[in-house]
């Protein structure tokens, strides 16, 4: 390389005694790579997002191992962008990040056909900016058919259509039948005979279950069913009151109450501007509603009569809730768990006011707001329960940034919006939090996956496998000024 004028930053040093080599811009010097697995080490996913990363990496010796395809797949596309921040040159690690971006977008559900010439212009690019940095034996064949994924799926759709997991999956399933190790294919066929004949005579059978056949544990997390540490307990008056008015703000049936309540505010006070009335319907409304009940005055559907009366004073608590497809946890269930489920997203609207003017009102607008779950909730009505959860939430205004490779980062010790903590549960999405290595008081938001059923409970495993579609890289990887800044190059 020095005879050839090339790379001379990794040209060999003369020091006397010794001949030094210095690190290509790609080398981790020992203090990153315990950064690096550090970071990793650390890693609490959901459950049924991965296996457990926890496992797969060894911190004596800084190193991966005992690693599947679907590991791999997680931390190309989700992982590896968030455990090299701070590490590495900025030029490399950008270009790093772009290969993973790439991975990520061609994973998703839903592609805009027309981006895909620009994701195919943007992998050469990023493909020619790895040749820059990494040595000739990193560019094998399988690192040439990442340009022609585009094309691929121009012709064929999208690529969560033609995973492989769901027939790994299964192939595990077949091989559970195997009894007779000496006649493999023997068991598996009369295993699978006998599962099709059972579920064939239980068609015309009313109220029974397969025998043998195990069920599936995601079965109730589309009805709703509480988990660990269900309890009984008679929370604070002020608490049930606010937990009962969010239960009461988001029922459509109640609608037209909402309004006849804010009319009469109106007319009564006449001179308080729109902010005050807006509060002061927060704060009467669910006691104006009960009034009603009790008078008689609710001759309408026997819901609007049971959620009018209110709540049971007793209110069950759980450590964990399954609805949704998502399995849920309480922050205190998380410290004893290998997973992380107590995150939580929600999109919600939020009216601004005019500071000098608050009869003027700006507009209402929709944000995203992420929290954490202290405690889970099933209000009782009764006839029907209403499952709540009660979060901490981050200040949207102090604790939540977005950088240029598009991470929402938050700061989970600031505690937003305390005078509204409930959530129904219904209206949640599950996220998780993962530390940000150069930023140790901000975590990064990552997406949960769902699990979604087919019928009679069968798991449908092209939604299974798949994340949900928010990515991480929400806004896509900026372009850098100086790419070539800092790092070895040809």
């Amino acid at each position: 390389m020095v005879e050839m004028g090339i790379r001379k930053e990794l040209a060999p040093v003369d020091e006397g005694n010794r001949i030094l080599l210095p690190p290509a811009c790609y080398t981790m010097s020992k203090a990153e790579k315990t950064k690096f697995c550090k970071c990793l080490h650390d890693i609490k996913v959901p459950s049924c997002y991965s296996a457990n990363i926890k496992r797969l990496v060894s911190m004596k010796d800084n190193k991966l191992f005992g690693m599947k395809s679907h590991d791999y797949h997680v931390l190309m596309t989700h992982m590896i962008p968030i455990a090299i921040r701070g590490l590495l040159p900025e030029s490399t690690r950008h270009t790093i990040t772009k290969l993973c971006w790439f991975f990520n977008m061609i994973h998703s559900k839903c592609i805009d056909p027309e981006e895909l010439n620009a994701w195919k212009n943007e992998i050469i690019i990023t493909l020619c900016e790895l040749d820059m940095y990494f040595p000739p034996s990193f560019f094998d064949v399988m690192v040439h058919l990442v340009i022609h994924i585009v094309g691929e799926i121009n012709a064929c759709g999208p690529v969560f259509l033609r995973y492989m997991y769901p027939f790994e999956r299964y192939m595990g399933v077949l091989k559970s039948y195997i009894i007779n190790r000496n006649r493999p294919e023997g068991s598996i066929v009369t295993r699978y005979a006998s599962d099709e004949v059972i579920e064939f005579c239980t068609d015309y059978v009313e109220g029974v279950k397969s025998i043998g056949l195990p069920q599936s544990h995601h079965s109730c997390k589309l009805q709703g069913e509480g988990g660990v540490g269900m309890k009984l307990f008679n929370p604070h008056k002020e608490s049930l009151e606010l937990a009962h008015f969010y239960v009461l703000k988001h029922m459509t049936c109640l609608a037209p109450y909402v309004n006849e309540h804010l009319k009469l505010l109106q007319s009564t006070y006449p001179n308080k501007n729109k902010m005050w009335l807006e509060i002061q319907h927060n704060k009467e409304f669910s006691s104006w509603m009960k009034k009603k009940a009790n008078d008689g005055q609710l001759d309408v559907d026997t819901i609007v009569k049971t959620l009018g009366h209110g709540p049971e004073n007793r209110v069950k608590s759980y450590q964990g809730y399954k609805i949704n497809g998502y399995t849920f946890y309480t922050k205190d269930q998380d410290e004893k768990s290998t997973m992380q489920n107590s995150g939580v997203t929600v999109i919600a609207s939020t009216t601004k006011f005019d500071r000098t003017n608050r009869d003027t009102r700006l507009e209402i607008s929709k944000n995203s707001y992420y929290g954490v779950i202290q405690e889970i909730w099933e209000l009782n009505y009764r006839t029907f329960t209403v499952p709540m959860f009660k979060c901490q939430w981050v200040n949207n205004n102090s604790g939540v940034q977005v950088d240029k490779y598009g991470f929402t980062l938050v700061n989970l010790t600031t505690n937003g919006y305390a005078s509204e903590p409930f959530i129904l549960v219904s209206h949640c999405t599950q996220v998780f939090f993962v530390n940000d290595p150069s930023k140790p008081r901000y975590h990064i938001v990552l997406q949960g996956k769902r699990c979604i059923l087919g019928v009679d409970n069968v798991v449908d495993e092209e939604e299974y496998d798949h994340f949900d579609d928010l990515p991480p890289f929400s806004l896509g990887v900026q372009l850098l000024d100086n790419p070539t800044d800092g790092a070895t190059y040809l």
